[in-house]
C-alpha cells in the first residue's frame, strides 16, 4: 500500500524531574480518508532548571532541553526544526469568558469571520497583571438568545456570542520558558497546556462528551482537565505529586531520597490490604549500607496516606463545579506518578468514579515509550500539532489570533476539532 510522508511534528514536555521529546509524523495511507498519527522516535534527560514546572535557571534549562534533542535526534536520524511546547505548573489560570459581536452580512448569514471576530472578543478579558492569554477555548455559541448552538456557521441572525474558557500563564514565566528553547536553537510552533494535549491522547471524542476527567500526576503538581458536552468545563494544577510519596517514604523509612524513590518504584503500592503482613524489604538492597528489614505493608500505608490526600484534593476539585461523583466516563490517570500498583482501585472508592489508566489512542509508534504513561503529555502534545497542522494553523497566529482573514477561512474545521 502506498505511503506518502509530510513533515515531522515534535512535542517538548519540559518537566521537574525529566525533559522528553516525542516526534511524529502523519501517514496517508492510499485510499484511507483521515492520515495515520506514527511516533518516530521518543528521548528523556534527567531535568535541571526547573521547580513545579517553573523555570528557576534558565542555563541548565537550555543544557537539558539540548542533551535531549540530540538523544532524540539521534534516534529519529532527522534534525528537528521547530517543537510544540507543552506548559504547565502553578501560574497557570483558567477563566471564562464572553465574545458578543454583530452579524456582518447584510442577509444576517453568519460567517466563519463572524465566529473569528467573536472568539477574538471574548479573548480582551480583564487579565491579571503579567498575566498572557495562551488558550482561547470556543465552548457553545449564543444566537439572538438561542443557546448552547455548537456550529453556527451558516446560520441565521443578527448578534452573535461566544462562550470561552480563557487559559492565562504568567507573561514572565512564558518568556522564560520559550527563551530557553529558542536558545537550543528550536522554534516554537507554539505552547500548550499540557494537560489540554494529554487529554487529545487518551481520551475519545465520546468520553469528552458524556463526561470525563484526564488526571496527570507528575512529580511536583497533579493536573486535571474535566470535560462534558464536548467542553473544557475545569481545570486546575494541584502542587502535590508523586515527590511527595516519595518525602513521605523517606521519612517513615528514615532513609534517603534516593533509597525512598527505589522503595517507592520497587515496592510501592496503594492498597496495603493486599500486601501480605508476612512480606519484608531489605533496605540492603536498595542501597542502604547496613542490612534493616522493614514490611511491605509499612511502605504501602506511607503511600496510601499520601494517594488519598492526593485523590481528595481532586474530589474537592470537582466538588467545585458540583461533578463529584458524577461524570459518566469516570477518570482517567496517567503521567509517572500514576504508575504505582492499587491506584486505579483506591481511586475507584474514594472518587466514586470509573477510573482507569490512560494511554495515547490511535497511536502508532516505533518505540515502546508510547506505552510509557510519563511520555503520554509529550505524545499528547505531538497528537496536538498533528491536529493543528492538519486545520492549516502556523503556531502564533493560532494565538493572537490578529490576522482575522486567515484565520476565518479555517475557523469552521477548528471548531469542529474543539467542539464535538
Amino acid at each position: 500500500m502506498a505511503k506518502n510522508y509530510v513533515q515531522l511534528i515534535a512535542g517538548l514536555d519540559i518537566g521537574s524531574s525529566a525533559i522528553r521529546i516525542a516526534v511524529g509524523q502523519l501517514v496517508r495511507h492510499e485510499g484511507e480518508r483521515e492520515p495515520e498519527l506514527q511516533i518516530l522516535g521518543a528521548g528523556e534527560t534527567t531535568s535541571a532548571g526547573v521547580q513545579k514546572g517553573v523555570v528557576n535557571s534558565i542555563e541548565d534549562v537550555v543544557s537539558s532541553v539540548s542533551a535531549c534533542l540530540e538523544t532524540t535526534e539521534r534516534m529519529v536520524g532527522a534534525p528537528i526544526d521547530s517543537i510544540w511546547v507543552g506548559i504547565s505548573g502553578l501560574h497557570i489560570l483558567s477563566q471564562t469568558s464572553k465574545g458578543v459581536v454583530a452579524v456582518s452580512k447584510v442577509d444576517n448569514e453568519i460567517s466563519e469571520e463572524d465566529v473569528a471576530r467573536a472568539i477574538e472578543a471574548s479573548r480582551t478579558i480583564a487579565t491579571p497583571l503579567n498575566y498572557e492569554v495562551l488558550h482561547v477555548l470556543p465552548k457553545s455559541f449564543n444566537i439572538d438568545g438561542q443557546t448552547k448552538v455548537k456550529d453556527p456557521i451558516g446560520m441565521t441572525g443578527i448578534r452573535l456570542e461566544v462562550d470561552s474558557q480563557i487559559i492565562l500563564g504568567s507573561a514572565s514565566q512564558i518568556k522564560n520558558m520559550t527563551k530557553a528553547v529558542y536558545r537550543t536553537g528550536l522554534n516554537i510552533d507554539d505552547l500548550v497546556l499540557s494537560i489540554l494535549a494529554t487529554a487529545e491522547a487518551v481520551i475519545t471524542p465520546r468520553q469528552k462528551d458524556i463526561g470525563v476527567t484526564v488526571i496527570n500526576i507528575g512529580v511536583a503538581t497533579t493536573s486535571l482537565v474535566v470535560f462534558e458536552g464536548g467542553d473544557i468545563i475545569h481545570t486546575a494544577i494541584l502542587p502535590i505529586g508523586s515527590e511527595h510519596i516519595t518525602n513521605d517514604i523517606a521519612i517513615g523509612l528514615r532513609t534517603s531520597i534516593e533509597m525512598a524513590e527505589a522503595a517507592k518504584i520497587e515496592h510501592g503500592d496503594c492498597t496495603p490490604g493486599q500486601v501480605s503482613k508476612r512480606e519484608e524489604v531489605d533496605l540492603y538492597d536498595l542501597g542502604n549500607p547496613t542490612h534493616e528489614l522493614i514490611k511491605k505493608q509499612y511502605i504501602s500505608e506511607i503511600i496510601e496516606a499520601r494517594v488519598e490526600e492526593i485523590l481528595h484534593k481532586i474530589d474537592q476539585e470537582l466538588m467545585k463545579i458540583k461533578r463529584n461523583g458524577l461524570l459518566p466516563a469516570g477518570v482517567v490517570f496517567t503521567g509517572g506518578g500514576a504508575k504505582l500498583p492499587g491506584l486505579v482501585d483506591l481511586a475507584k472508592k474514594q472518587l466514586r468514579l470509573p477510573a482507569i489508566l490512560g494511554y495515547p489512542l490511535h497511536i502508532t509508534s516505533v518505540t515502546d515509550k508510547v506505552n510509557d504513561l510519563a511520555f503520554s503529555a509529550v505524545v499528547g502534545l505531538v497528537k496536538w500539532g498533528s491536529i493543528m497542522r492538519e486545520q492549516g494553523y502556523g503556531g502564533r497566529e493560532r494565538r493572537s489570533m490578529k490576522k482575522i482573514g486567515q484565520v476565518g477561512s479555517q475557523i469552521k474545521k477548528w471548531i469542529k476539532t474543539l467542539i464535538p
